[in-house]
């Protein structure tokens, strides 16, 4: 792998804690991170190298899932450098030019230089105008940019973003970064497919009744109410994670002259629009009430403090899709995430069509279920005759489920390396977010006017209204 310099802005908020500086120390015990390289990490406070490294050190010892020799972590914090920097300052991006400059000659890293905005999305352009105009951006070797979601609130938003970016960065050098593609097995999905007899010639509209995608939290909004209530889950979950996952479940097998990119590309393409008029018989949206989790009683969406009293943000979506083409014609998509569920669980449920002639009244449908999250694993549901009662099928299961959690790396380890040796796969590409956009853009359309706001208990599976979205085709939700 190349030399380079790891320029992180944002190096003091909750995403470089929890996530970015442990990952990167797991990739440095792992020996994933070049022989020659610096971290800098940018930030509006006034920390001193000592003490910023000192910060990087509690945060690595109470987030990384791996341990080490403390002379290990001292060598790997040798490395971490600090500069204050104030986004709209020109004189900064100066200052860290010099630095960037100084450490790259002292330690013989090559002109690789990998920028990762963990900041709020209204910094991207101006600290990307600003990388170009002072002259960091400006390498003998490459150039890379991390940014996190969201890549705009709406259609008209995201595609001024990307235009204003484009002035700085090549888009092959743009890593948008979802880390619900980071996850093992979102990334196994296409090995899972493509990789198995006894799956692939299955996956299509002959065999396949229908396909849900889950995604639920237990959690409400927390302390990211001020975020939340402006975004939704529409916003905050459907428009990039979920579309991610469903684009990946209904691609083609990329051939010799296309890329997963490609494929994903198509599969959006392919989807049948849902124009203003047809929202509300293919959207349910819905919003959290009181109710009891655990056992114990928590308050309503609308109770949680730093919530906009009456207000209409959607903490829950279902939504069904068709994709018109050959594979999937007329096999609908179910998609639904929401927070304050009975269930923590994010999975793909895909629900085979009975044999003919099979006695439907006994046999349960074969599912595979594959989880992403908390556990990852696969589970066949299949039948078998009852061992008790010869003449009574019953579904059993036959799974596999992925090794222990801290033998595993996390995904911003696999998103973060990945980036670092240029494999842009698992990362969005612009014709990706803005296709998302495109689909999304009616549906935010209609919940500006009269779209009914459903409310759900917490501690519950979600609204009942969005039975209603398989009851047309006689299906129902697997929970």
């Amino acid at each position: 792998m190349n030399s380079m310099s790891f320029i992180l802005f944002g190096a003091t908020g909750d995403l470089a804690k929890r996530k970015i500086f442990p990952a990167l120390f797991n990739l440095y015990i792992e020996d994933k991170l070049p022989e020659a390289y610096s971290i800098i990490g940018l930030g509006r406070k006034d920390f001193t190298p000592e003490s910023f490294r000192k910060y990087v050190k509690e945060n690595i010892m109470e987030f990384s899932r791996q341990r080490s020799e403390e002379a290990e972590l001292e060598r790997f914090l040798e490395l971490i450098h600090y500069s204050v920097l104030n986004v709209d300052n020109k004189e900064n991006y100066q200052k860290l030019l010099s630095l960037v400059g100084k450490l790259e000659k002292e330690k013989g890293i090559k002109q690789n230089r990998m920028f990762y905005l963990s900041v709020a999305p209204d910094f991207f352009d101006l600290i990307a105008s600003n990388i170009k105009e002072s002259g960091l951006g400006d390498t003998d070797g490459w150039k890379r940019l991390i940014i996190e979601k969201p890549f705009g609130r709406d259609l008209e938003s995201a595609r001024e973003l990307n235009e204003k970016l484009s002035k700085s960065f090549a888009e092959e050098e743009v890593y948008r970064i979802d880390h619900y593609l980071g996850k093992g097995m979102v990334q196994n999905l296409d090995t899972l497919r493509f990789s198995n007899s006894v799956l692939e010639p299955l996956w299509n509209k002959n065999y396949i009744d229908n396909i849900q995608i889950t995604a639920a939290e237990t959690v409400g909004v927390e302390e990211r109410a001020g975020y939340y209530d402006r975004s939704g889950a529409i916003r905050d979950m459907i428009q990039n994670h979920m579309m991610q996952i469903f684009m990946l479940v209904a691609m083609d097998r990329p051939t010799r002259g296309s890329t997963i990119h490609d494929e994903k590309k198509k599969v959006l393409e392919s989807v049948r629009s849902i124009t203003e008029n047809e929202v509300t018989n293919n959207v349910i949206r819905a919003q959290y009430d009181s109710g009891t989790m655990n056992g114990k009683e928590v308050t309503g969406y609308l109770n949680e403090p730093g919530i906009t009293p009456n207000s209409k943000t959607d903490t829950y979506i279902a939504l069904r899709l068709f994709v018109d083409n050959e594979r999937w014609n007329g096999v609908p998509f179910y998609i639904r995430t929401g927070k304050r569920l009975k269930e923590k669980t994010t999975k793909i449920v895909v629900q085979f069509k009975p044999l003919d002639g099979s006695v439907e009244n006994q046999a349960q449908p074969n599912l595979l279920i594959i989880e992403i999250n908390p556990t990852e694993g696969v589970k066949f549901k299949i039948n078998s005759k009852s061992q008790l009662q010869s003449n009574v099928i019953e579904s059993i299961e036959a799974s596999y489920n992925e090794a222990s959690a801290k033998s595993v790396p996390e995904a911003y380890e696999r998103l973060i390396y990945d980036a670092l040796i240029g494999n842009n796969t698992y990362f969005s590409k612009w014709e990706e977010v803005e296709h998302s956009w495109k689909l999304v853009q009616p549906i935010l359309n209609m919940f500006q006017r009269d779209v009914p706001l459903h409310k759900y208990a917490s501690g519950s599976f979600g609204p009942k209204a969005s039975d209603s979205l398989l009851q047309e085709h006689n299906f129902k939700w697997w929970n």
